[in-house]
């Protein structure tokens, strides 16, 4: 995330919890240089829940980090009217399904066509929760993983969702092309994962790491790719692409964890977001939401078939 003028806050995630608060501020706002966040921290300008916190505290998921930042000439963030995909919406939150290579939100030199340009268009309010660059996203998805992602209307219903997050609560279901048979019809990768030690920008498998824990099933096998389901139990950064990897299948596009090339044009990962189970903010009703295949991935399993 990119930093934004003035009063500043953020709610730990899982991806974040066990972190210093230093290096937690420095992941979610990737702009803001260390000595600068040490610097606010020094003169007892960051807030943990209400109270000033020392770099040396240990994040936990649920936190609010609030603390100021001078203006740094960002532009207002404004609506745009592009089209969403709307799988789900009530009075208090919106499922939608993101398209291959939108951002979800606004970050440096990038202000413009991301998710929430389109829904502020869409909406007459969000949750404010997140700061302005991130009006009502409570979680994230990458640029070029397709599918369902939450958003919330208002700040109780973002308090309620991220509780939700929090005790895994939340059924997520993935849907994968990965290099390789595998041999079992289902499965459990059970490993941490952490900053890769060698690249910040990276996740890896680290003992050190948050635990993690991603359960999959064979959908179908081909000669050289296997389709897959893949549930997250827990909500690690790049968990899914980090843990098939990590097994010996990587995610099929995956340039960043896995094969640099291959005979398809994919334009990144293969993985979409494909179904959301969940108590709704509100009346708790049980809501379940399906993100249908997008056509790149349906007509990439034909071809994989032939």
């Amino acid at each position: 995330m990119t930093s934004e003028a003035g009063d500043l806050s953020f709610v730990v995630t899982d991806e974040l919890e066990g972190l210093r608060l230093d290096k937690g501020i420095a992941e979610y706002y990737e702009d803001i240089s260390r000595s600068r966040i040490n610097g606010l921290i020094k003169d007892g300008g960051v807030r943990v829940n209400g109270s000033t916190a020392k770099a040396s505290y240990r994040l936990e998921a649920g936190d609010k980090v609030e603390f100021t930042l001078p203006d740094a000439g960002i532009p207002d963030i404004l609506p745009e009217d592009i089209p969403l995909d709307i799988l789900y919406e009530d009075a208090n939150m919106l499922i939608v399904n993101k398209p291959k290579g939108m951002v979800v939100h606004p970050a440096a030199g990038h202000y413009t066509g991301t998710l929430v340009n389109a829904l502020m268009y869409h909406c007459n309010d969000l949750s404010g929760i997140n700061g302005v660059l991130r009006p009502g996203i409570v979680h994230r998805i990458d640029k070029d993983t397709t599918g369902s992602l939450i958003v919330c209307k208002n700040d109780n219903a973002h308090k309620y969702v991220a509780e939700l997050l929090k005790d895994h609560n939340i059924d997520r279901r993935y849907r994968a092309i990965v290099h390789g048979r595998l041999n079992d019809e289902e499965g459990c990768v059970d490993m941490p994962i952490g900053r890769d030690r060698r690249d910040r920008k990276k996740m890896a498998v680290d003992p050190m790491g948050k635990r993690a824990v991603t359960h999959y099933r064979v959908i179908e096998r081909f000669s050289e790719y296997t389709y897959v389901e893949c549930i997250l139990e827990t909500g690690r950064t790049h968990q899914i692409r980090v843990h098939m990897n990590h097994i010996g299948h990587p995610v099929l596009g995956d340039e960043v964890y896995g094969v640099r090339k291959s005979k398809f044009h994919t334009e990144g990962q293969t993985l979409h977001a494909y179904f959301i189970g969940m108590d709704r903010p509100g009346d708790r009703e049980h809501i379940e939401v399906v993100a249908p295949l997008p056509g790149y991935f349906e007509d990439l399993l034909k071809k994989i078939a032939k």
